[in-house]
């Protein structure tokens, strides 16, 4: 099965080989899309990566000895839009306090049906939507299916959207949960919920241990600096955990009845602080794709406790970076740079 929501998205032309269109942070935030167009484009992207249609390879890394900083870079290509991509991403200062980091991702696609570059864009709010749409994927296809209740960690860039997207596939959750240690986080987290749930709130809780022990869903999204560990000990039986930043111990994935992961071998190079004592992380049982098309299982049993990984592909970043391309060209966005003349 392909994305079929390419059948009535209008395709991004570019006007020459000479030149490129540059969105900027500022061309992409006043471009509106609803959490329910993020998270069927997303899982379009998914259901044809599966399909063999898509490419996927491995992310390479770089990382200097010390650790204050890390770089990426993806390539993909989406075969639903014909669509050929690389995202960069590079984050400085992570021996640092947040405020003191220095974080820039891009991504720049070109049409490999006319073979001309159609736009090179900020990443960071496709990655804002993008990786919350996931989570919220991985709970609609890995939660027990009388799950209520959620707890997030994490009142980042993660953690503001990880709510509304869970409810965008799980209406029935009537219990949310938010662990946090920053007051403006916490706020502006009940600000994103009530933006596009009016109805709901969040409860803020101090106690981990008590609230995950509660939680059919434990969403970390928390930066590396957090003091919040919940272990395998702490979840009741069918919780799913969730591991987006930080937030969960090591427990949690080496003790697991069932570990899905959007990506082994990404997994395998972003998940290293997940390791045992012995440097190693636990096989993963089934990847994510095939779990969403319908062929593997994601959960077998109502009281399996289920770890799932979720480091984001670079073709689900494709899909949603054409997307916004297409709507903002149509709205005459961006800046056209003579970059090859």
């Amino acid at each position: 099965m392909t994305d079929t929501t390419v059948a009535n998205e209008p395709r991004p032309t570019a006007t020459d080989d000479t030149t490129l269109r540059v969105l900027s942070t500022s061309d992409l935030a006043g471009i509106d899309i609803s959490l329910a167009d993020v998270v069927a484009t997303v899982e379009g992207a998914y259901r044809t990566l599966h399909a063999g249609g898509s490419d996927n390879p491995r992310k390479l890394t770089v990382k200097p000895a010390d650790g204050h900083s890390v770089s990426y870079a993806m390539l993909g290509r989406d075969g639903s839009r014909d669509v050929v991509a690389i995202k960069t991403s590079y984050k400085h200062g992570l021996d640092k306090g947040r405020e003191d980091q220095h974080y820039y991702t891009a991504l720049t696609l070109y049409d490999d049906v006319t073979g001309l570059p159609l736009a090179m864009m900020d990443c960071g709010r496709i990655g804002a939507l993008r990786t919350p749409a996931v989570s919220a994927l991985l709970a609609r296809a890995c939660a027990r299916p009388d799950a209520r209740s959620a707890l997030v960690i994490g009142t980042g860039t993660q953690g503001r959207l990880a709510l509304p997207f869970l409810l965008t596939t799980l209406p029935d959750l009537d219990r949310l949960m938010l662990f946090g240690t920053h007051p403006d986080g916490i706020a502006a987290v009940r600000q994103e919920l009530r933006s596009h749930f009016p109805e709901r709130d969040v409860e803020i809780v101090t106690d981990l241990r008590a609230a995950a022990c509660d939680a059919d869903i434990v969403l970390a999204t928390a930066g590396s600096h957090t003091p919040a560990a919940v272990e395998a000990d702490w979840l009741t039986a069918g919780a799913l955990s969730i591991l987006v930043g930080h937030g969960l111990a090591p427990s949690t994935l080496h003790r697991a009845d069932r570990v899905v992961a959007t990506s082994e071998a990404q997994m395998k190079v972003t998940g290293t602080d997940m390791a045992d004592d012995n440097g190693e992380l636990r096989a993963v049982d089934a990847e994510f794709p095939p779990v969403l098309a319908g062929a593997v299982a994601g959960r077998r049993s109502a009281d399996e406790r289920i770890f799932a990984y979720n480091s984001g592909l670079v073709v689900t970043d494709i899909a949603l970076g054409h997307r916004f391309a297409q709507l903002a060209l149509d709205q005459g966005l961006g800046v056209q740079v003579p970059l090859w003349q």
